[in-house]
């Protein structure tokens, strides 16, 4: 229910739902930000090349000369050029040009008894170029893996310039060491780039596909099937649906498609719409974590029923017949999950809820006063913080209605601003302890989100973000 999508312009499809549960979100990252983070691992890794000691013979105008090159190790590497491109069908296509490795080693070479000699030498390798394509499938576990399918290195000029020695003697071995170099590099390329590659699965194994939220639920990223790939775009469809912790029932909503404006200033966007949300509504409600008992002898400083309030809850007892001065329980409860809205610039929650009151009898009894409706309207703040999507929420209005009375008739206005006392000062910061706490995002490794910005649009949420990536 959340589909990703991987660009290499700036068309925006509308999305159209999966035939189970629709679409809830999307993103889509700008293609630049993977490959630079493929280039820097590909460099990493070119840097790890190890040339093995290099000896023969070669038949020279002279005769047969021995010759052996020794302790090659890289002093310097440069990826300047790369690009990547999408390959429809399959992947990425990484393509790199005008690389550059400079070596350092010792030569040695003999002729006879009549010529020995030694010394060192630095090799610049440039035009380098590297062409490899990349397959993005999804693993059994529903996590994204890559793999080279196809890879081709070149070497382009190779330079080597020697010390020690006559400069005679160059002459006469420069070409053949020079071959053997140039094929020695040719051969470990690929090997490399294919090893850098698959690395990055190691990363992409710790996308949280099943991030735990709290007792109560959980929130699932996993890709329900293998990307489908175009020359325009990767469609990633992947989950971000709140459950409740191993039981994982659809709610009986479907979520809308949206749009993504066309936008590329940072270098990941996430589209959180509002049935993602709406599903941990349904999650809670479900799980009956929405729903609080309330005393009048809490240890609340905001409110306490023994105050001058009491006089309009005892005014209940009263009519009841009852003797005054009772503890009494309220249980506030939803009767139905609780329904997000987003319009620009605008998020607001509809929560249908029921209050019932009790009266605490001596012998520990509660014997139920009246039944009230609830429905209450609060306007929501959205932040992202850390890896997180948290929020707070501030009361709109709240109208209510007696649906059942034991202690007969009354007016409900006369517990109006108590119950709205009630729902600001004791169930409003309940619920805001827990938003803030936050709900995780799609992360993969050590994953951090930079300069992220949220706004508010028509059916769904859009997370503008930089991302680093460390360790």
């Amino acid at each position: 229910v959340l589909v990703c999508y991987l660009y290499t312009t700036e068309h925006t499809p509308q999305i159209s739902g999966h035939s189970s549960s629709g679409t809830a979100s999307k993103c889509y990252f700008v293609l630049n930000a993977g490959r630079a983070i493929g280039i820097e691992s590909l460099q990493q890794k070119l840097r790890t090349i190890q040339l093995k000691d290099v000896s023969g013979t070669e038949k020279l105008a002279i005769g047969k000369v021995e010759y052996s090159i020794t302790g090659m190790q890289i002093v310097n590497l440069g990826l300047p050029k790369s690009a990547l491109r999408l390959v429809a069908g399959t992947g990425v296509m990484l393509s790199v040009g005008d690389a550059y490795i400079s070596l350092r080693g010792n030569w040695r070479v003999k002729y006879s008894w009549i010529i020995k000699a030694s010394g060192s030498f630095e090799l610049a390798v440039s035009e380098l170029a590297i062409s490899t394509t990349i397959a993005v499938k999804s693993d059994v576990t529903g996590r994204p893996t890559v793999s080279v399918t196809k890879c081709e290195a070149t070497v382009g000029s190779v330079k080597v310039r020697f010390s020690g020695g006559a400069s005679w003697l160059y002459n006469l071995f420069d070409s053949f060491i020079n071959k053997a170099l140039r094929n020695a590099l040719q051969k470990q390329i690929c090997p490399l780039v294919t090893a850098s590659i698959a690395e990055m699965n190691k990363n992409l194994k710790t996308l949280n596909v099943l991030a735990k939220v709290d007792q109560y639920a959980e929130l699932e990223y996993s890709m329900v099937e293998s990307p489908v790939i175009s020359n325009a775009m990767i469609d990633l469809g992947l989950k971000g649906e709140f459950y409740n912790i191993g039981q994982h029932k659809e709610p009986p909503f479907s979520p809308r498609p949206f749009l993504l404006p066309s936008q590329d200033t940072n270098m990941l966007y996430i589209g959180v719409s509002a049935f993602s949300i709406n599903s941990a509504g349904f999650v809670y409600h479900r799980a009956g974590a929405l729903c609080l008992y309330i005393t009048n002898d809490m240890p609340c400083s905001v409110i306490q029923f023994k105050t001058q309030k009491t006089s309009q809850l005892d005014h209940i007892f009263q009519i009841g017949n009852m003797s005054p001065g009772l503890m009494m329980k309220l249980l506030v409860e939803t009767v139905k999950e609780p329904i997000v809205t987003l319009e620009p610039n605008n998020m607001t929650v509809q929560a249908s809820s029921k209050v019932t009151a009790y009266a605490i009898q001596p012998n520990s009894i509660l014997s139920p006063l009246f039944v009230l409706k609830l429905e209450a309207s609060v306007s929501a703040h959205i932040y992202v913080t850390g890896l997180k999507l948290a929020g707070h929420v501030t009361l709109n209005k709240i109208d209510m209605s007696l649906a059942e009375s034991y202690v007969g008739p009354f007016q409900v206005t006369s517990l109006e601003d108590i119950l709205t006392t009630v729902v600001k000062d004791v169930i409003i910061p309940k619920v805001n302890a827990g938003v803030k706490e936050g709900y995780p995002l799609p992360a993969i490794g050590k994953m951090q989100l930079v300069k992220s910005q949220l706004q508010v649009l028509k059916d769904y949420l859009l997370i503008g973000t930089d991302v680093t990536l460390t360790g």
